[in-house]
């Protein structure tokens, strides 16, 4: 049986977005340097899914790349040929 989780980022009051990525490109570092999960006799860590984890770096980099002054289409450029 597999489960679907839905991960949502609420504003916080005292982090900004920018802190908030800074947040989870450190914990994607750890798992990507130390593994997903380990354990140290009858202890055993697991780490935040590294999946969930780049879901919400996509989600703070987008509302990021929204808030400035950027568009969506500004990488975009229009060519018309005319006639032969």
């Amino acid at each position: 049986m597999s489960t679907t989780s839905t991960t949502t980022i609420t504003s916080s009051s005292t982090m900004t977005n920018a802190e908030l990525l800074e947040q989870v490109n450190a914990a994607i570092s750890k798992v990507l340097i130390g593994g997903q999960s380990y354990q140290i006799g009858s202890r055993e860590l697991t780490r935040a899914d590294l999946a969930t984890l780049r879901d919400i770096q996509k989600e703070l980099i987008a509302e990021e790349n929204s808030d400035s002054s950027s568009s969506l289409l500004d990488d975009t450029y229009v060519a018309f040929f005319t006639g032969r």
